[in-house]
């Protein structure tokens, strides 16, 4: 349902075409939320079928015709009650990336401490990603600053076991 509440903010504020909601994510939120292209089509699809959402389709010079999707009254209420519920739900957050800690003694110490930097790099180019984003007002900065806040407490949390693995 967040990926029905997304979608249906995002035409809350305006209009849109199908490619263009893509770019948006892509271009504003693609660090911290993964939506595939053909999911969003199928999303847009099914609250068209809830009466979510409507289109109508127009053509600009010779490209071919395109949906131009906008919000309805019952996406409106549907919208509130979403937001209302995802604010109020906590779901934790997946640690399938993770599980090479479970068997992190199977290794030595310092090959575990060096894989444990090299995945070091990768969360802070990501966070890196994020903090260059422009900056976005409201609602999006704050989930750009809790996502972020969650990659420095991974960060920290690294620091303080290579510094276990390492020798004395």
């Amino acid at each position: 349902m967040e990926r029905k509440l997304l979608l249906l903010g995002l035409l809350r504020k305006q209009e849109m075409h199908g490619y263009q909601i893509n770019e948006l994510i892509d271009a504003h939120l693609g660090s911290s939320i993964q939506l595939k292209k053909p999911t969003v089509y199928k999303l847009l699809g099914s609250m068209v079928d809830d009466g979510w959402i409507q289109y109508h389709e127009e053509q600009a010079g010779n490209y071919p015709t395109r949906r131009v999707y906008r919000i309805t009254r019952e996406g409106e209420g549907a919208f509130q009650q979403l937001l209302r519920q995802n604010l109020a739900d906590y779901s934790p957050v997946s640690f399938l990336g993770s599980i090479g800690i479970v068997y992190l003694d199977a290794l030595p110490g310092e090959e575990a401490a060096a894989l444990l930097r090299k995945r070091r790099e990768e969360v802070e180019r990501f966070a890196q990603k994020i903090r260059d984003d422009e900056q976005h007002g409201g609602g999006f900065q704050l989930m750009l600053s809790y996502h972020l806040s969650h990659l420095k407490a991974e960060l920290e949390w690294l620091d303080k076991v290579i510094r276990q693995l390492q020798p004395a």
